[in-house]
């Protein structure tokens, strides 16, 4: 069962987005990825990948396999941010809780040191950045899954596979 997955976090319209991205960040993220509404051109919330959803969805569909889409969105950041449990009512979990909206969820973070390095031409896994090696291979440690293929550009001959 493949799990397609960003490399990042995107949402449309209100709800909870405990890793959405108020700053410039988030911006960036939305202005690189081109996250912006096909029909009303709205633009898409970004934040932080965040690993407790991911997890879940993993869970439930019963994923084995996963492609990552948009590596090269996170390029050009000095700073990357995973999260990986979260602070829900003065205990670590890492589990979506019951009510997962702000004033009781806070996300906790594992950061990585970004790269700057224009990944849209490259054609293997061996030839992008060990920074973003580093980052995929602790998502697949955290979600216990492989990340089989990744996305380093919009077009199709943009594709990793692994």
């Amino acid at each position: 069962v493949y799990g397609i997955f960003k490399a990042y976090t995107t949402r449309v319209g209100s709800g909870p987005f405990p890793t959405e991205l108020f700053d410039e960040v988030g911006a960036t993220m939305a202005r690189v990825g081109n996250e912006f509404g096909s029909v009303t051109g709205r633009q898409r919330r970004c934040g932080w990948l965040d690993l407790v959803a991911l997890k879940y969805a993993i869970q439930i569909n019963g994923v084995t396999q996963l492609m990552m889409m948009k590596g090269d969105v996170l390029s050009g950041f000095d700073t990357l941010k995973v999260c990986t449990a979260y602070q829900y009512k003065g205990k670590t979990i890492h589990h979506l809780p019951y009510n997962i909206e702000a004033e009781n969820v806070t996300p906790i973070y594992t950061e990585f040191k970004g790269w700057n390095a224009d990944l849209t031409g490259l054609t293997t896994y061996e030839s992008l950045p060990q920074e973003l090696k580093e980052y995929i291979a602790f998502i697949e440690q955290e979600v216990e899954v492989p990340i089989k293929v990744v996305s380093v550009g919009p077009d199709r001959k943009q594709t990793i596979m692994r």
